[in-house]
């Protein structure tokens, strides 16, 4: 008998969206959470986006996904960063209410129709003939279901570490599962350990934030979803601070780096790059004089503040000592202490870009289990998780992004390309056509695409198609308007440097100047124009060649991704491949050969070969 078409292991991030996702597509639905109160639980950094991270946070709102709607309603802060560079790497950044945050969450998956969540520990997976049936919970009981995901976060056999003390357990020592790591290993799937840190939390009462930098928010209307109407307003939003590290800080930490978890042989696994430790910040960066640290509010309902940047697994006396050589925080009184935890994650090169397993059929995973870190990472893979499972239901093909459609794209493709040996975390950088994958535009990119699928309701897509026809009037106005040379336009001009004009210019054409917006035109216009549709407008207009030039080199991407690889394709039966790439096709077994194309180690030679040999088979 089967219990559910979907169970969900793990009340995460991705667990959440995943679940969600599926309910609200009429799938009948279970959420496996160790308890309520971890569902939408954040165990470290207080906040919701940030460069990439923010679009992504987009992205899963246009698709139809919850963390965009919750990250707004329960903000202390709204920031948009990077606003002094191009639209490719502007994103919003929030401070959130990590207390209302988890409330909220809860509340929507509690009362979502479709969804059962269940307290339990999962100890392993039913699998019958290569295929999972369903879980088992610690108590030797079985739920049956069609499809699993699994999204366990770092809660698979995961130790907590300060110093030497090394304490099996979760985020702040919960209850961790060892038996499950094992009943994956038996399965055949591969394993590795990583690790991830935390800073410590200070009592804000005790913080002197007069020897801060402060940090506010941005004073105008921004946010993640488009369901979102009201936000905080400016002047009570909650401010962040900025202090740094000193020559004192780094003595304190270098005199005592082989007390550190991760310098004393303790650590096993592989600790994040872009996120590391103040100890490893300091080993790797040692020409550095200070580095910075945000201080944050965790939640109007606790006298905490997270000191961003200060992750260690150093001891509790150190942690107290290079604490109060930080300006402003000579006297803060610590109300957790940071550590570091590792934890059990499973090689992403063994999922296909659907998010299925590659050995166990019906079996999808998201979030860090699949070696990436991050909240919004792992929101966007359990929304995709989920997506694709209710394409396996109904026997449709799955829903793939490509890598200029969306910065989940990206991040799926590189997990299942390339694979990772460390905590991946999404940058703009990791986008080649970032320029498309904009804050701005992520519902124009998805929201057809969700409404095609039928993930959203007909009242989104109906606002959706009147934002876009805004933009296409707003656009259309301009092009027939024009300036003369005796226009009042020219008083703007002159008051930013340029020149009066010598001929008529179109209002279109006048957008395209660097200095000149919708905003500072609209005096002169004989129409209205909304903010927020004059600010998409103005990037659109300003950038139209580039982007235009990224759609063709985005084209030529999608040509090769169009050209199917055969899945049961023996590498070592075509000549002339060089070695390693191979061995690297024989791996991953790419789907087509865009992806082949992307794999590290496969050179443009072996891609040729490819081509021609798939030519000589008539594919």
């Amino acid at each position: 008998m089967i219990n559910y078409d979907v169970i969900v292991v793990g009340g995460g991030h991705a667990g959440i969206e995943a679940s969600l996702i599926c309910a609200r597509n009429n799938i009948k639905t279970a959420l496996i959470s160790l308890s309520i109160e971890n569902i939408g639980k954040m165990p470290c950094n207080p906040s919701v986006g940030g460069p990439a991270k923010g679009i992504v946070v987009r992205e899963i709102d246009a698709l139809g996904g919850q963390m965009g709607i919750t990250a707004d309603k329960t903000a202390l802060q709204f920031k948009i960063l990077n606003t002094n560079k191009g639209p490719g790497v502007r994103a919003l950044r929030v401070q959130s209410d990590k207390i209302e945050y988890a409330k909220y969450m809860q509340k929507t998956v509690l009362n979502q129709e479709n969804l059962t969540v269940i307290e339990g520990m999962v100890t392993g997976l039913n699998i019958v003939d290569s295929k999972v049936e369903g879980i088992k919970f610690s108590d030797g009981s079985i739920l049956k279901s069609k499809i699993v995901i699994l999204t366990t976060g770092t809660y698979m056999a995961s130790v907590n570490m300060i110093s030497s003390d090394v304490v099996s357990g979760g985020p702040d020592n919960e209850p961790t599962t060892n038996e499950l790591s094992k009943s994956l290993i038996d399965a055949g799937l591969k394993l590795f350990r990583l690790k991830t840190g935390t800073p410590p939390r200070v009592l804000t009462n005790t913080i002197d934030f007069s020897k801060t930098e402060y940090q506010p928010g941005s004073d105008e209307f921004v946010c993640f979803s488009n369901k979102t109407k009201e936000i905080l307003p400016f002047e009570k939003q909650v401010a962040c601070y900025l202090t740094y590290t000193n020559d004192e800080t780094h003595k304190i930490i270098m005199d005592n780096l082989n007390k550190s978890s991760m310098y004393s042989g303790v650590v096993k696994g592989v600790g994040p790059r872009y996120c590391p430790s103040i100890e490893d910040k300091l080993v790797r960066f040692n020409d550095k004089p200070r580095h910075q640290l945000f201080l944050e509010p965790e939640s109007l309902s606790l006298d905490t503040t997270y000191v961003q940047g200060f992750s260690s697994s150093l001891p509790k006396d150190v942690q107290e000592r290079m604490l109060k050589t930080l300006p402003g925080l000579e006297n803060a009184v610590i109300s957790k202490y940071a550590y570091a935890i590792e934890y059990d994650a499973i090689d992403p090169l063994q999922m296909k870009p659907s998010m299925e397993n590659k050995i166990i059929e019906n079996l999808f995973t998201a979030g860090q289990i699949n070696g990436t870190s991050g909240y919004e990472e792992a929101a966007g893979q359990g929304l995709m998780a989920g997506i694709n499972a209710i394409m396996k239901l109904r026997g449709e093909m799955p829903f793939i992004l490509s890598r200029d459609e969306a910065y989940i794209g990206v991040m799926i493709d590189d997990l299942v390309t390339k694979g990772t040996n460390e905590p991946y975390r999404l940058l703009t950088s990791r986008a080649e056509f970032r320029l498309l994958l904009r804050h701005d535009n992520a519902d124009q990119r998805l929201t057809q695409k969700a409404y095609d699928l039928k993930l959203i309701s007909e009242e989104s897509y109906n606002l959706f198609k009147e934002k876009i026809e805004k933009i296409n009037d707003i656009k259309e106005r301009l092009r027939n308007i024009r300036f003369s040379v005796n226009s009042e336009v020219n008083e703007l001009l002159e008051s930013l440097d340029y020149e009066r004009l010598s001929d008529g210019i179109s209002g279109y054409d006048l957008i395209k100047r660097p200095l000149i917006t919708c905003e500072n035109i609209k005096k002169y216009l004989d129409f209205e124009i909304d903010d927020e549709i004059g600010k998409q407008v103005d990037i659109e207009v300003k950038y139209e060649g580039y982007i235009v030039k990224a759609k063709k080199e985005a084209q030529k991407l999608l040509e090769m991704d169009k050209v199917k690889l055969p899945s049961d394709l023996n590498y070592d039966n075509i000549d002339n491949l060089s070695l390693e790439g191979r061995q690297k096709l024989n791996k991953i077994k790419p789907l087509t050969i865009g992806q082949a194309s992307r794999i590290s180690g496969v050179n443009p030679a072996d891609i040729a070969i490819l081509a021609m040999y798939l030519k000589g088979r008539g594919k």
